[in-house]
């Protein structure tokens, strides 16, 4: 039996359904997904297996304009991800077209894409006519030369399948990278922490947008096959955690329900999760959040 694996780097603009795509190609949810730009952080790998291949996903933080120092330290981590991978897929929202920030992941992928497989996957295929959809192909192509175009819907899995049977087709030869059944490289510790991060930013995503982080502090494995999990979340001012506590503690407690139920959902098992709230007002320049994240503190220079 001849066994291929390798890397694929999933890139494009925020948003643009590289989380949704990521944890339909695995079956599972790895990747947090929210309706907030810029919410994948780290290199978050899953893992999917196509018939004697294995696909590992390199899930990566979305390409923008960088303002602040976690800005380039993620589109560095993007960049990184892509440069290290053996396909890269650019995924493009039908219904945005080529917009600006297209246009600059189109010249970067000029630099990294010589030598590299580079596919392109037009994604939210419901929300256009077919006439677009072969024009927006057309006008990428004429930009890029794109090894392969897939049209596809993350979200409702058209497309999905090709799109991965091709992957697995073009992978190296060579032995699995991971055992079967693990679906991703990341501890449980900051996949964990990702839950929780999850659901803050869905209930508070108009008022504390990026200037907080979640960090697992403790993982204690119970005699009865539970898990007690105490996290904490970081935020730059006293006001911010009146927001995350919310009226009488509303807030968090709901937050805290929902990251526990997800979080029983994926391991199998009972959970018992506390959450607690701290001041960090500089933690957007502190060396070790960005590690914790996965990402090089480094990157965030100018």
């Amino acid at each position: 039996m001849t066994t291929r694996a390798g890397f694929v780097a999933l890139i494009g603009e925020p948003n643009a359904g590289k989380s949704t795509l990521l944890n339909r190609m695995v079956g599972a949810k790895v990747s947090i997904v929210t309706h907030k730009v810029q919410t994948t952080r780290a290199r978050i790998r899953g893992v999917a297996m196509e018939g004697d291949a294995q696909i590992v996903f390199v899930d990566t933080p979305g390409l923008f304009q960088p303002r602040r120092r976690l800005d380039r330290a993620m589109v560095a981590a993007a960049w990184g991800g892509a440069a290290d991978a053996d396909v890269v897929v650019l995924l493009i929202e039908a219904h945005r077209g080529v917009t600006e920030g297209v246009e600059r992941i189109l010249e970067g992928l000029a630099d990294i894409g010589e030598g590299r497989r580079v596919a392109l996957a037009i994604n939210k295929i419901d929300k256009v006519e077919a006439p677009v959809l072969l024009g927006l192909s057309q006008d990428l192509n004429a930009r890029f030369d794109f090894e392969e175009t897939f049209m596809i819907s993350a979200e409702r899995g058209h497309g999905v399948d090709v799109l991965r049977r091709y992957l697995a087709g073009v992978l190296p030869e060579g032995p699995w990278l991971y055992p079967e059944d693990q679906i991703a490289d990341l501890p449980m510790r900051m996949i964990a922490a990702e839950m929780t991060r999850e659901k803050l930013t869905l209930r508070l995503h108009q008022e504390l947008p990026y200037q907080m982080t979640v960090e697992t502090e403790n993982w204690e494995e119970r005699k009865d096959g539970s898990a007690k999990i105490d996290q904490l979340i970081y935020v730059v001012r006293d006001g911010h955690k009146g927001i995350v506590l919310g009226h009488k503690g509303e807030t968090i407690k709901s937050v805290s329900k929902a990251a526990r139920e997800e979080l029983e959902e994926f391991l199998g098992r009972k959970v018992h999760l506390f959450l607690q709230v701290k001041v960090r007002p500089n933690w957007l320049d502190d060396a070790e959040r960005y590690s914790e994240m996965g990402l090089d503190f480094k990157d965030g220079n100018g």
